[in-house]
């Protein structure tokens, strides 16, 4: 595991204590831990709710059929062989 120093203010320090005391963390660095998850969490999600409105955005949706994997696998074959060339 890395290690990794910061500084804070002392009111920053003392709000960062007051935390790990009453959230139930074992200590600072389990806190800091935490917060950085919930930020992975958070842009893993607003990450979804673009795609997904991206998704809406893109027009109706297209019926996949067997043919349609047929198909891409047909263009999929065409470009291997080109870039094999």
């Amino acid at each position: 595991m890395a290690t990794m120093n910061i500084s804070l203010s002392d009111p920053l320090k003392q709000f960062v204590d007051e935390e790990v005391s009453e959230g139930g963390y074992s200590s600072t660095s389990d806190y800091v831990r935490d917060l950085i998850r919930q930020r992975q969490r958070a842009k893993a999600e607003n990450l979804l709710r673009q795609l997904i409105a991206e998704g809406l955005a893109s027009g109706p949706a297209i019926p996949v059929t067997s043919e349609t994997f047929d198909r891409m696998r047909e263009e999929l074959a065409k470009r291997l062989r080109r870039e094999a060339d």
